[in-house]
């Protein structure tokens, strides 16, 4: 009989308790004989030096253990939302979730965006309001915003007694379980009769359930992420803790087959790097197995990998392994050009990423010494590779190296991490918001790259502007006794990397591109003549199109007193944004509305500094829109530009090398 998985992923928003639940499930667990400790940097899944010293998870860690012969994947996620990447990459791979939430500050910026991801995936999950023994503590307040704010279905697992006191301790809410029901029990009746007719029927009729109808129910509808299970924990004093394990493995469901054969579909979402073993890739196995020695087909970069080795993590060790199964968790070694987000072999089935926070800001870093410029950029592209998110250049004909970053505390850690594992002291320049460019008009491009020989590739891309939001679309319609089939693959790989940047410096997007014309030759044409001309005809279409800059927006929730509100209006109509109807509950006034990165992304400090820090401030990425006449910032082109075409050919031939990261 085959084993079966539940991986299981721990979110929250920062310091609500989410690692210090973990180490105490692996201890429970018998996982580990000593009880790790967040502020004592004895944590298990927080092993990187800074993750010690500053009590915050910073990667995604990846541990197993077993619970009453459940085999459990546990991934603690990071908390702080700069961190957000490693999160989103977590929850492709999860079946199951636990999102922790504090009893005291309830719902929280990061929350919110934790939980419409898990809804968006239609994620089984468990919510824990942890620290029911704090001052201030309030439990029932807490479900009360789950319901109201964030529209959970909530069903209550326990009870709370001596809430905000130091001896604070738990009941179970179903046991026992009379005819007199208690008001967290008809809360849970009416949210489970809700999406069951028969059950709903039985509920209206008066019946006195069972503990064991409530669960059928409850096992169910979380199953179909219908409704959350929702408990109370004190992590510090581990109060909980068991009966949450046993939760786990009876209300959150097994990992199954994603396909009706035996075939490799598997994703790898983290990748961190051994001084011995090199890149070691962290893989989910939706489908089939993989096994040591084994050759597997990358399709994300449609190459051929083979597997030296493969390791599962236990707590801190790593044990050799000869495979990985089905609905497993575990580590391959051997592979030096995988990255996170590969799908190696058949990726359908496979959840499609969700992009929580992209990444608005931009930012250049620069060696303290310039001794270590060189390894610098050996450092960030060992980095990048760990955290695509980076989305590192480096243009050494300028001798610049930009990154993209989701806030302050990734830059502050990025530093750290730089001189930790390097060696090597950092600046960084003030960030600049990302912006993108859109064509203006429909244009064309022609080019003939027929000179020097051998080379021939002739084209004509038409692009036009598109719906906003709507990205890249391509199409050919050249047949193939025109351009042969394998040059037109070539050109459809290549146009998104074509597009990284536009006229005005910035990556294009919104726009269909139409390949309309154009020719191979029999004799003297190459797939890579069709690399290089691809971006020389795209760039010259834009140039006759012209375009105009996209500036990223955030969607604002503002939470203040009453008395602030004409300040915050001012504030916002000072940084080009746009108010929703305010709403009201007693002396606290609740603002929405829609405003510019590039003005806002520093505002949390000033809306602090307004409010006497009353006011809660949280943003959402809310896409792109045209900039206003005279906003936004155009920027040269870096490395080599596909329209000074004598250094691109002599660039792309390797004779010229401004950036070693090439079109292909």
């Amino acid at each position: 009989m085959k084993k079966k998985y539940r991986n299981i992923g721990v979110l929250a928003h920062v310091d609500a308790g989410k690692t210090t639940i973990t180490e105490n499930i692996l201890f429970i667990s018998g996982s580990t004989r000593k009880l790790g400790n967040v502020d004592q940097g004895t944590a298990i899944t927080d092993n990187m030096e800074m993750e010690k010293q500053r009590g915050i998870s910073i990667k995604a860690a990846p541990v197993a253990f077993q619970w009453k012969e459940n085999n459990i994947n546990l991934i603690d996620t990071p908390g702080h939302a700069d961190f957000i990447s490693e999160v989103e990459r977590s929850l492709q791979i999860v079946n199951g979730a636990i999102l922790v939430v504090s009893a005291v500050e309830g719902v929280q910026s990061n929350t919110y965006l934790l939980w419409q991801a898990l809804k968006a995936a239609k994620m089984p999950a468990i919510i824990v309001i942890n620290k029911v023994d704090r001052a201030g503590s309030d439990y029932r307040r807490v479900i009360d915003q789950l319901m109201s704010e964030l529209k959970i279905n909530t069903v209550p697992l326990n009870v709370v007694e001596n809430e905000g006191l130091s001896d604070a301790h738990l009941s179970d809410c179903w046991n026992p379980l009379s005819f007199e029901y208690t008001e967290l029990q008809l809360l849970a009746l009416e949210a489970l009769a809700g999406n069951d007719d028969h059950f709903m029927e039985e509920y209206f009729d008066g019946k006195n359930f069972s503990k064991a109808e409530v669960f059928s129910q409850l096992k169910k509808q979380t199953a179909n992420a219908q409704i959350v299970p929702v408990m109370a924990t004190v992590a510090k004093k581990n109060l909980g803790t068991e009966e949450l394990l046993d939760f786990i493995c009876e209300l959150l469901p097994v990992s199954m087959p994603v396909l009706s054969n035996s075939d490799l579909s598997a994703m790898v979402f983290k990748v961190e790097h051994d001084p011995v073993a090199g890149r070691l890739a962290h893989v989910r196995i939706f489908n089939g197995q993989v096994a040591s020695r084994d050759v597997v087909e990358n399709h994300s970069q449609q190459k051929e990998m083979k597997v030296a080795s493969i390791k599962k993590k236990f707590t801190n060790k790593y044990i050799d392994i000869p495979a990985i199964e089905c609905g497993d968790i575990g580590i391959l070694a051997g592979m030096p050009e995988i990255r996170p987000g590969d799908i190696l072999g058949n990726p359908d089935g496979i959840p499609v990423r969700q992009i929580l926070q992209a990444p608005v800001l931009t930012i250049q870093i620069h060696p303290q010494n310039m001794a270590d410029y060189g390894r610098l950029g050996e450092a960030l592209e060992i980095m990048d590779a760990e955290d695509p998110n980076l989305n590192f250049q480096w243009f050494k004909d300028d001798r610049e190296m930009h990154l993209t970053l989701t806030g302050t505390i990734r830059m502050e850690i990025l530093g750290a991490e730089l001189e930790e594992r390097y060696g090597i002291s950092t600046t960084f320049d003030e960030p600049t918001v990302i912006y993108k460019e859109t064509p203006l008009s429909i244009a064309e491009g022609y080019v003939e790259y027929t000179m020097p020989k051998p080379c021939w590739a002739v084209m004509t891309f038409r692009v036009e502007p598109a719906e906003r939001g709507s990205g890249l679309s391509y199409n050919s319609v050249m047949g193939v006794n025109k351009i042969h089939r394998k040059y037109q693959n070539e050109v459809e790989r290549t146009v998104p990397k074509a597009l990284e940047q536009g006229i005005q410096g910035w990556a294009v997007t919104d726009l269909k591109i139409t390949l309309v014309g154009g020719e191979d030759h029999e004799i003297h044409s190459r797939p890579g003549d069709f690399i290089l001309a691809t971006s020389m005809g795209i760039m010259r279409a834009l140039k006759n199109a012209g375009t105009r800059l996209l500036e990223p927006l955030y969607n604002f929730y503002i939470v203040a007193p009453e008395e602030y509100l004409g300040n915050i209006a001012s504030d916002i109509t000072a940084m080009r944004g746009t108010i929703n109807t305010p709403s009201f509950e007693e002396d606290i006034v609740k603002v929405s509305g829609l405003v510019p990165v590039a003005t806002s992304h520093q505002y949390g400090i000033r809306l602090s500094s307004t409010t006497k820090g009353k006011g809660i401030l949280r943003f959402e990425f809310a896409g792109y829109q045209a900039c206003p006449e005279g906003e936004g910032q155009s920027r040269e082109y870096k490395g080599v530009s596909p329209l000074d075409e004598s250094k691109w050919i002599l660039h792309h031939r390797g004779a010229y090398k401004a950036d070693d990261r090439k079109i292909y």
